[in-house]
């Protein structure tokens, strides 16, 4: 009887982290998402940012100026990764394991409490693949896609062309960002596991870049203009080998020509100069020799 009546003094102390809520996770995020790249330095890298976002969390946590000294000054490492799925999760990740600290320093049980090493090995130990993935998914998928959708409004002169893609890329990133801050926090440490080999991220994932490569083949085969000025007579008739072409694969010059592309950055590295140089090089000659 007399431990529960201590348990229940110490959690109604006003030294006892308050409750973290959906609207401290939303702050959280919010700050982080909005100032990621702002103090942006060498030796902390995006350090700042992420314990920018933490603080009005940090100061509910820890009622112990020391100890609120000390969580600032851990957030304060090197520290970098990608904004949303990187950052996002983290940012719940962190808030869950500095949430357990406090409730056991206040509970008297610091050598059951995750460990200083502990939270800043799991940020640095995550931020890398969590980066990876984010790269790769928003800068390579999902911003190609709200462009091609607004391409067509670009070239007819319409301001949308320019500004749909920047604010659906903004909306859209915030919200899943958002997401992956309250999973974070709801699965610890394991929401790595879920992003990293969950089936429903990587099913997720599948299905982006499928909807990606889809979308990068409309532009190729939209803006991508290539054609042949070579024809000959035959028996006094003319053959244009640009018509033959385009009955048989409409579109198969431009087609090339990216396969082209992408074979050469496969081959020598993904050297956009070079590639631009040597791609704009290749169409002047055949160009002036009358085959394009």
């Amino acid at each position: 009887m007399s431990t529960e009546q201590n348990s229940v003094d110490v959690t109604n102390s006003p030294n006892y982290p308050d409750p973290i809520t959906n609207k401290d996770l939303m702050k959280s995020w919010v700050r982080w998402w909005w100032a990621n790249e702002v103090p942006h330095t060498y030796d902390r890298m995006v350090a700042p940012s992420f314990l920018f976002g933490l603080m009005p969390t940090l100061r509910k946590l820890y009622k112990n100026e020391e100890d609120l000294k000390e969580a600032y000054q851990r957030h304060l490492l090197f520290f970098n990764t990608q904004a949303i799925w990187g950052g996002g999760t983290l940012t719940g990740i962190a808030t869950s394991l500095e949430e357990s600290r406090a409730k056991a320093i206040a509970e008297g049980r610091e050598e059951e409490a995750p460990s200083v090493d502990m939270i800043n090995n799991t940020k640095v130990g995550l931020m890398g693949a969590l980066a990876g993935i984010g790269d790769a998914i928003d800068s390579g998928t999902v911003q190609y896609i709200f462009i091609a959708i607004a391409l067509p409004w670009a070239t007819q002169g319409s301001a949308w062309g320019a500004l749909f893609p920047f604010i659906c890329f903004g909306i859209a990133t915030f919200i899943y960002g958002y997401f992956f801050t309250k999973m974070g926090y709801g699965l610890g440490r394991n929401a790595a596991k879920e992003l990293l080999a969950g089936q429903k991220v990587k099913t997720a994932i599948d299905a982006l870049s499928v909807l990606g490569l889809f979308m990068m083949g409309i532009l190729a085969g939209s803006y991508v203009k290539v054609y042949t000025s070579l024809k000959f007579t035959i028996s006094e008739k003319e053959f244009v080998i640009q018509d033959i072409l385009n009955s048989i694969l409409p579109g198969l010059l431009p087609l090339l020509t990216v396969l082209a592309v992408y074979l050469y950055f496969d081959k020598k590295g993904f050297n956009i100069t070079k590639g631009m140089i040597y791609l704009t090089v290749t169409l002047v000659i055949l160009s002036a020799i009358g085959i394009l």
